[in-house]
């Protein structure tokens, strides 16, 4: 009775185990493909901003920059401006003045130059 009991245990534990590691596979999986719809529907839109506007935004995030350089991430409409020259004392969700300088290769980022806190 005991190893039958065991038995049935042990199937259980297995079965449960298994159905999380598929869940938790699939769910990457269909994130993966929403992420990568959201960047190609990124990719055909026009930005949101032209060379040389002058805009106000809060800081979302910071990125190291190849270079080293730390950059504030910033989005204007979902479209995100990385900003170059930002203040060392700068926080996320502070709002800053910045202006655009450049396109990335398929325009969908843009740097920007920090201009001033708002």
């Amino acid at each position: 009775m005991v190893g039958t009991a065991s038995l049935v245990i042990g199937i259980v534990v297995v079965f449960l185990l298994g159905s999380w590691v598929v869940r938790r596979f699939r769910g990457r999986s269909r994130e993966r493909r929403r992420s990568r719809k959201r960047h190609e529907a990124a990719q055909q839109r026009e930005p949101p901003v032209d060379l040389g506007d002058r805009r106000t935004v809060a800081v979302h995030d910071f990125s190291e920059h190849h270079t080293g350089e730390r950059h504030a991430v910033c989005k204007v409409e979902g479209f995100v401006v990385f900003v170059e020259d930002a203040p060392a004392d700068l926080e996320e969700g502070d709002v800053i003045d910045v202006e655009i300088r450049s396109f990335n290769r398929g325009h969908t980022s843009a740097t920007a130059a920090y201009v001033g806190r708002n």
